[in-house]
């Protein structure tokens, strides 16, 4: 290897290097914005969801964001017991699960590490009722469920419930559909 090739590697390397936190960023920004829509689109699609948030009232609001001002995502509770996305929320949310680094959010949001053992690995905390917090846990892994293939799905959930194959298909082409449409409308 030449001098100049060990410049010009050390040089790429110093640019990927300069590149990788905006790519996350980047990444971390489309992801939260997919799971915030694909949680609301799943409030609307599956009983299993709209059961867990039952248990809220109407107005109940629900972010997920990343620290410090990060990109993040803002959930209403309608009173049909779906979710609504709000638009650039400026209150305090009743629920706020906060990843501390957006590397954090970048090993979840990539399914490289499920919700359950970013806790554990204390990337992310909870300001607000515990409790509240299992159970949208618990709707976000039933999404990634309906949605993801189930080996990525495997890996980003503590347990991949028993779902026939054409329920799930069936729900998941019902959450993309309204995703897309949510997107294209630019809601």
């Amino acid at each position: 290897m030449t001098v100049f090739q060990r410049h010009d590697n050390k040089k790429a390397m110093i640019m990927f290097d300069k590149a990788k936190p905006e790519a996350e960023r980047l990444y971390v920004g489309l992801m939260m914005g997919v799971v915030g829509r694909g949680l609301v689109s799943t409030s609307h699609a599956d009983a299993v969801v709209r059961k867990e948030l039952s248990v809220f009232s109407a107005g109940y609001t629900f972010q997920m964001m990343v620290m410090p001002k990060g990109p993040a995502f803002t959930t209403e509770v309608q009173a049909d017991g779906t979710l609504k996305l709000l638009k650039n929320f400026q209150g305090k949310p009743d629920l706020c699960v906060r990843f501390k680094h957006m590397s954090h959010a970048f090993l979840v949001l990539s399914f490289q590490e499920g919700t359950a053992r970013a806790f554990a690995n204390d990337r992310m905390f909870v300001d607000g009722e515990v409790s509240h917090a299992i159970r949208l846990v618990r709707c976000l892994s039933r999404m990634e469920v309906l949605i993801l293939p189930k080996l990525v799905a495997e890996r980003a959930v503590k347990r991949y419930p028993a779902i026939d194959m054409g329920e799930k298909m069936n729900l998941a082409m019902r959450i993309y559909g309204r995703v897309a449409a949510n997107f294209l409308r630019g809601e």
